[in-house]
C-alpha cells in the first residue's frame, strides 16, 4: 500500500501580499455583508506572469521533489528491512497518516504567527531529521517511532506554501500559479522515479538518506532566495476560526470524498492490474503516463472554452472527466485501455488542480489564510486513512469493478453538488 500526497494531487502552495482589485470581493470574516464573487480565471496563465516569489517556490519544490520518493517504498522498507508484518505495516501507515493531521494544522497555526517562510524552512529541516532517524534505527520499535515522527512533521511546510502562492498571486491567477507547480512537480516526480529504481537496488534505507538532502536544499533555497517581504507574521491570525466557517467545513467535506476516491489510484489500482492479469508494475507505468499527461496538457487549460470558466464550473467539468477515467478503469482488461484510461481521468484532475485551494483562500480571512488552508488539507489525512478501509474492502467483496464504479458515482455526486456550493457561497452574508 502506498500513501499518495495532493498535490500530492490532489496535495500546494506560497507569499508576497496583494490586494484584491476593487471590482472583486470576496465572502470573509473580515467582509460579511458582501456576497462572494468568482472572479473569472486564467488557469493557463504563461509561467512568465507569474510572480518571482511563485517561481521561486516552484523551484524549491520541485528540486525537494527529487527525493520525495521514500513514501512509497516505505512499505518495502519496514518489510525488508525491519521484518515488519502485513498487519504492523498497516498499523504503521494508519499512524503516519493520523499524525499527518496535527502536523498540518500546526503548520497552518505556526503560519499564521511566524510567517510563511519560516515555517517552510522548520517544516523541511524537521522532516530531514525524521528521514535521517529512519536511516539510523536499527529495530521495528525504533523504526515505528521514527515513522510517527515524520507523520507529524511531514505536512508542516504545506500550508505556508498554499499560503504564500495564494498570497502572492492575483485571485484570478491562482489556478494557474497551482497548475504551474503541478507541472513542475510532475516532470520532477518522473526523474525522482528513475533515481529511486536505481538508488533502491542497494539498502533501501538510502532512499530516505536522498530525501532528507533535497528537504535540506529545498529549505536553502527558500532561505536564501525567497524575498523577506513575502511573509509576513500577522499580530491578529489568533482572532479568526476557521472550524467555526461553516463555508470551509463544507469545501472539506468534499475535498475528502475527492481524497478518498483519489487515493484508490495508489491503492486498488495495482490490485485490479492483477486481478485483471496485468502486472502490478504495470501501475509506474501508467503513473508516468498521468504525470506526461498533466505536464504536455497545460496549453489545455488556456482555450477559450475553459479558460472562461469559473472555478465551481470548471469543477463541475473537471468531476465529470474524473468519473468517465474512473469508469473505464473499471472496465478495462489491457494495458492500452488502462493507459486510455488514465489519459482521462488525468485530464480530469488537471481542470480541477488548484481550484478548491482558490476558492478556501478566497474565504479565509488574509490573517488566517495558513489555518484555513491546513484545516482544508486535512481532507487528504483523512483520506489516507478511510481509503484503504473502502477500497480494500469493496475489492474484496465485490470485485474491482465495484470500486471504480462507487469512484465514478462518487465524482458525478461531486460535479453535481458545485452549482449549489457556488450558490450557497455567493449567498452568504
Amino acid at each position: 500500500m502506498t500513501i499518495k500526497r495532493h498535490l500530492t494531487s490532489h496535495h500546494i502552495f506560497h507569499r508576497v501580499v496583494v490586494s484584491v482589485t476593487d471590482n472583486i470581493s470576496f465572502a470573509s470574516d473580515e467582509a460579511k455583508g458582501h456576497p462572494m464573487q468568482i472572479p473569472p480565471t486564467t488557469a493557463g496563465l504563461p509561467r512568465q506572469r507569474l510572480p518571482a516569489t511563485v517561481r521561486t517556490l516552484v523551484l524549491a519544490r520541485a528540486v525537494n521533489r527529487l527525493g520525495a520518493f521514500t513514501l512509497p517504498f516505505l512499505t518495502v522498507t519496514l518489510g525488508q528491512e525491519f521484518h515488519a508484518s502485513i498487519t504492523q505495516i498497516g498499523l504503521l501507515l494508519a499512524g503516519f497518516g493520523l499524525a499527518t493531521i496535527p502536523s498540518r494544522l500546526f503548520g497552518g497555526a505556526l503560519t499564521d504567527r511566524i510567517g510563511g517562510k519560516a515555517t517552510i524552512i522548520v517544516g523541511l529541516c524537521a522532516t530531514a531529521g525524521a528521514q535521517l532517524a529512519i536511516v539510523g534505527t536499527r529495530s521495528l520499535t525504533q523504526a515505528a517511532i521514527a515513522v510517527v515522527l515524520l507523520g507529524l512533521v511531514f505536512e508542516i511546510y504545506e500550508p505556508p506554501s498554499q499560503s504564500m502562492i495564494a498570497d502572492a498571486t492575483p485571485a484570478e491567477h491562482r489556478p494557474a500559479a497551482f497548475n504551474f507547480l503541478a507541472a513542475a512537480m510532475a516532470a520532477a516526480g518522473m526523474a525522482a522515479g528513475l533515481l529511486a529504481a536505481w538508488v533502491a537496488n542497494g539498502d533501501l534505507r538510502w532512499l530516505f538518506a536522498i530525501d532528507a538532502l533535497t528537504c535540506l536544499a529545498c529549505a536553502g533555497i527558500v532561505a536564501h532566495a525567497l524575498p523577506v517581504t513575502c511573509s509576513a507574521p500577522s499580530p491578529a491570525a489568533h482572532k479568526a476560526r476557521p472550524l467555526a466557517d461553516w463555508r470551509l467545513l463544507a469545501l472539506l467535506a468534499t475535498g475528502t470524498v475527492f481524497a478518498t476516491v483519489y487515493l484508490q489510484i495508489t491503492i486498488a489500482m495495482p490490485l485490479t492490474l492483477t486481478a485483471r492479469g496485468q502486472p502490478a508494475t504495470h501501475l509506474g507505468l501508467l503513473l508516468t503516463v498521468s504525470a506526461i499527461t498533466m505536464v504536455l496538457g497545460q496549453p489545455l487549460l488556456r482555450l477559450r472554452v475553459l479558460s472562461r470558466l469559473d472555478h465551481f464550473s470548471a469543477m463541475t467539468t473537471g468531476y465529470l472527466v474524473l468519473s468517465g477515467g474512473m469508469l473505464a478503469t473499471g472496465f478495462a482488461r489491457t494495458l492500452p485501455e488502462f493507459t486510455a484510461a488514465t489519459v482521462l481521468w488525468s485530464l480530469g484532475d488537471l481542470v480541477l488542480l488548484g481550484r478548491a485551494y482558490t476558492i478556501v483562500a478566497a474565504i479565509a480571512p488574509s490573517n488566517a489564510r495558513g489555518r484555513y488552508l491546513a484545516v482544508y488539507g486535512i481532507s487528504w489525512g483523512i483520506a489516507s486513512i478511510a481509503a484503504p478501509l473502502v477500497g480494500t474492502q469493496l475489492l474484496q467483496h465485490r470485485g474491482p469493478e465495484a470500486i471504480w464504479i462507487t469512484c465514478a458515482a462518487a465524482c458525478l455526486a461531486l460535479s453535481a453538488i458545485q452549482p449549489v456550493m457556488r450558490a450557497r457561497l455567493q449567498q452568504h452574508k
